[in-house]
């Protein structure tokens, strides 16, 4: 199957029953306005359809930084529940270093939630490994605290 990037409002809303089970926090009437604006600073939208539905998204951008140089990050990568374990979420992450490879990246980067153990073990079967723990501030919650 082939992997399709987001062009469309309609390519972007049909990508949305599968990004929210990563993202459940957001909600539906927000989503493209912000892949919108996240298309601005250069994020694109992966996905992979089985038959008429989405089965598979990543949301991914090339950056560069001075750890790394030039590098493909992926903000999400998630398969619908109904199309896991049928080779879509390889497939995808395949494309992903393909595409990486191809726009000059030397390294494939991305972030999983400390409670997502089944998406780990797909990491780590994909040859990934775990380089760094993340640390995060929630800026609103500790304005007044300093850091």
């Amino acid at each position: 199957m082939p992997v399709l990037i987001a062009q469309t409002d309609a390519d972007v809303r049909d990508c949305w029953p599968v990004i929210s089970l990563l993202r459940p926090h957001l909600k539906a009437d927000d989503f493209l306005p912000t892949v919108r604006r996240q298309f601005e600073e250069g994020y694109r939208l992966a996905f992979i359809r089985a038959g008429e539905n989405v089965a598979v998204v990543a949301g991914f951008r090339v950056l560069h930084n001075l750890a790394w140089g030039r590098f493909c990050y992926v903000d999400d990568l998630v398969t619908d529940e109904q199309a896991r374990s049928r080779g879509l979420g390889a497939q995808l992450l395949e494309w992903l270093c393909v595409q990486a490879r191809a726009e000059g990246c030397v390294r494939l980067e991305l972030d999983s939630g400390v409670q997502r153990f089944a998406a780990h073990r797909f990491y780590l079967r994909h040859r990934m490994h775990i380089s760094s723990h993340h640390f995060s501030l929630v800026l609103t919650e500790v304005a007044s605290q300093g850091p």
